[in-house]
């Protein structure tokens, strides 16, 4: 089955980027001119995502009425003929895209947050994407499209994962593929997964980056997943019952992922893709080789 929907869990309180998220949605929080949430959606949508579902929870509305119509900033900017503007307000989601928000009553864990989205899906496959989690594509086929292009031709779920320094294991979800190796770009069938294990015993330094595509069937698995680490329904125990039934593959990316959810990883994405965009490029770049020549 075609990959056509995408979990985005958005109920997290941010507690990593405090004070900028008291107030405002951690996934509105702008990388260069768009909120971070845009561009995980616009990751989707690229991969020919057609129905978005964000879980979320109160305070939260500002994600969603980013992506509805504002008739009143639109006429103006039409006025003053600011068509540039105009039309990138206007796009924020494509046409034929569906956005539908499902509450967390209860921040149980990443699997509980994606069990929450069940009721309003089908029997069907999905992506799963973190909205903490940038990715700077480095070729033309995105990873997610690749990811989705595997999944369509081998039904085998997709786990996106990056190599990691031996010292930073200890930090990540990593995967067990057996010894074999994995070239960038390609995927491999994994034996386990493992939450954050010491470096001395890991498996690998094959880091889970936040980017999934499963079968329906993992929703029946989180919902008899007993809490795990930190008393929270966790995906990686769901997918650890779901290795023992079926195939599920690691994928390696070819981009570089960027760590939204706390400060330093926010402000390194902010350089990377100011760095990439028309209107701030030359300038950043510039004020990076003036403080590199002066220090």
């Amino acid at each position: 089955m075609t990959v056509l929907t995408a979990i985005i869990p958005v109920a997290g309180l941010g507690t990593r980027v405090l004070p900028a998220s008291k107030a405002i949605p951690k996934e509105m929080l702008p990388v260069v001119d768009k909120p971070a949430i845009q561009y995980v959606i616009e990751e989707a949508v690229n991969a020919g995502i057609k129905k978005i579902v964000l879980v979320t929870r109160s305070g939260k509305e500002a994600i969603e009425n980013h992506f509805d119509r504002n008739f009143e900033l639109e006429a103006t900017l039409s006025q003053k003929g600011k068509i540039d503007i105009l039309d990138s307000i206007r796009n924020t989601l494509p046409a034929g895209v569906q956005i539908i928000s499902v509450r967390q009553d209860n921040p149980a864990g990443l699997g509980h947050a994606v069990l929450c989205a069940a009721p309003v899906l089908a029997d069907e496959p999905f992506a799963v994407l973190l909205p903490d989690v940038l990715i700077e594509e480095s070729e033309v086929l995105t990873d997610l499209q690749r990811m989705t292009l595997a999944f369509n031709e081998l039904s085998h779920s997709q786990i996106m994962v990056e190599q990691v320094a031996d010292d930073r294991v200890s930090s990540y979800g990593i995967v067990d593929c057996d010894g074999l190796s994995l070239k960038s770009g390609h995927s491999i069938e994994l034996k386990d997964l493992i939450e954050k294990p010491d470096p001395a015993t890991a498996p690998s330094n094959l880091a889970i980056v936040g980017r999934y595509i499963l079968p329906y069937r993992i929703m029946t698995l989180l919902a008899s997943t007993p809490p795990g680490a930190g008393g929270e329904i966790q995906l990686t125990d769901a997918i650890q019952s779901l290795v023992k039934e079926q195939p599920v593959d690691a994928y390696k990316m070819t981009g570089t992922s960027h760590d939204c959810g706390n400060k330093s990883g926010y402000l390194i994405a902010n350089i990377a893709f100011g760095l990439k965009h028309p209107e701030t490029a030359a300038a950043l770049s510039a004020y990076i080789s003036d403080k590199k020549t002066n220090k």
